[in-house]
């Protein structure tokens, strides 16, 4: 697992990711990549369908995240590898589609961020009346935690676990105060028909995005391939139901055309419950913070090491696999991206109107992302079956049935995104694959690793 000393620009032997992390982390780690979900975003789908719209919208997307996490189980735990989907996609397709798969990573995981920072801001923008700004503290919030993270993985996974476990009390409390004013009668305005389904898929989608991000923690692991399926199922169990409870819970309580396109609908849907400025809205809009920044840190956890393991494979400048020797974070690939992501958040500094409408930008973005990443990567999994049926597999999907369902459903997500998801994203998306394909074609394959350099870092695990 060590990096080359030959190569100047890697760091030295010594400076690696290190194994800390059990199941329990894992778990902490799937649930908080994804957990600001339910403080926000997902009600953008609610404009397409409206709750019932978003609620059935919710089946199918939950149906794919369950088949695909045991799928992705697999994949995890016969290759834990940093590299996570571009290892996967690199074994079975080859050195370009090991590229590709991990540009989609990284349009998932560095597309998100900017999105979830918006909604700190936009949360402490509520609590605070309009004191601090919404675009400046989303800013300050992006640097911040690059710093925690570059403060090494065993203190980011303690810091997600608490913060994992306080916004699920936060969610808890919510759930509570929210049932004596809860209606049926709300939750039951469907929106546009089939139609209104199709484009809330998107943000159905945000309930569940980025859990996968656990797998690029994999050489972080004390045992990948016995932890790896418990914290992914284990996880995957907790966001269903809590996705459920939050669309229910707060659609049930206010009017839903109130809090479509806002990036705090929680404390906003209680403060129409129980009065503006109320206790209870501004309790669950305190701990609403910990669930945006537990997926803003999981979530920078999941692009760094991609883009470690990508530089480490000899696809991106090898400066970006630089690990610090005291810290062993890998520092310029918690940077670079960071600041690719706080770009777009920067422009709202000059143009309001601009701001306006990002989020849901920047969700579009990052989800077609991760389908891209969800069919190529259930791709490998069929053709490491048929190629290498001998690979050792800790754990075994049922084979064909169950990845067979989740790819079905996966082009299903791909059409409800490319034909509901808004013209403005998709133009953006075309052009990061645009660019990658240019880089990758004029820099990107000239110094590439050997394939069995590149994944002795399993040689560990046999």
């Amino acid at each position: 697992m060590s990096i080359s000393t030959t190569d100047p620009i890697v760091a030295p032997a010594e400076a690696h990711l290190s194994r800390v992390l059990g199941p329990l982390h894992l778990w902490a780690l799937a649930v908080g990549l994804v957990i600001s979900g339910n403080y926000f975003g997902w009600s953008y789908g609610m404009e397409s369908g409206g709750p019932m719209g978003l609620l059935i919208a919710l089946v199918p997307v939950t149906i794919f995240y369950v088949t695909f996490m045991l799928s992705y189980s697999e994949l995890a735990t016969m290759i834990p590898h940093a590299g996570g989907p571009s290892a996967y996609a690199r074994r079975a397709m080859g050195t370009f589609g090991g590229y590709m798969n991990g540009i989609s990573c990284l349009i998932e995981f560095v597309f998100a961020p900017p999105a979830i920072a918006l909604a700190v801001g936009g949360y402490i923008e509520n609590l605070s009346g309009g004191v601090f700004g919404q675009i400046q503290v989303a800013i300050f919030a992006y640097f911040l935690f690059i710093f925690i993270n570059y403060l090494g993985m065993k203190t980011s996974a303690r810091f997600e676990l608490v913060v994992t476990v306080i916004a699920l009390v936060g969610l808890a409390i919510f759930w509570v105060a929210a049932v004596p004013n809860f209606s049926w009668e709300r939750v039951g305005s469907l929106k546009n028909g089939t139609e209104g389904v199709m484009g809330a898929v998107t943000f159905a989608i945000w309930f569940y995005l980025a859990m996968e991000g656990g797998a690029m923690a994999a050489e972080e692991m004390i045992h990948p391939q016995k932890d790896i399926p418990m914290g992914f199922l284990s996880g995957c169990g907790t966001l269903m139901i809590m996705g459920v409870l939050t669309l229910l819970m707060t659609a049930g309580i206010a009017d839903y055309t109130g809090l479509m396109t806002l990036d705090f609908p929680l404390p906003a849907a209680l403060e129409g419950a129980y009065g503006k400025g109320s206790m209870i809205s501004k309790v669950v809009n305190v701990i609403g913070l910990f669930g945006l920044i537990a997926s803003l840190h999981g979530i920078i956890v999941g692009y760094s090491r991609q883009t470690y393991a990508m530089a480490r494979t000899g696809y991106l400048p090898k400066f970006l696999a630089r690990v610090s020797p005291k810290t062993h974070a890998p520092f310029w690939a918690l940077l670079i991206p960071g600041l690719v992501g706080i770009l777009p958040i920067s422009l709202g500094l000059i143009d309001k109107s601009y701001a306006a409408g990002l989020t849901a930008t920047m969700i579009t973005i990052s989800v077609f992302g991760s389908i891209a990443m969800y069919i190529v990567s259930l791709l490998a999994l069929f053709i490491l079956r048929s190629k290498e049926p001998g690979l050792k597999r800790p754990f075994k999907v049922s084979y064909p049935l169950v990845p067979l369902i989740s790819i079905v459903l996966a082009f299903f997500c791909l059409y409800c995104v490319i034909g509901y998801g808004g013209a403005s994203a998709l133009k953006w998306v075309a052009i990061i694959y645009a660019v990658a394909l240019v880089y990758y074609f004029i820099w990107g394959n000239k110094k590439v690793r050997p394939f069995d350099e590149e994944f002795g870092v399993l040689d560990e695990l046999n």
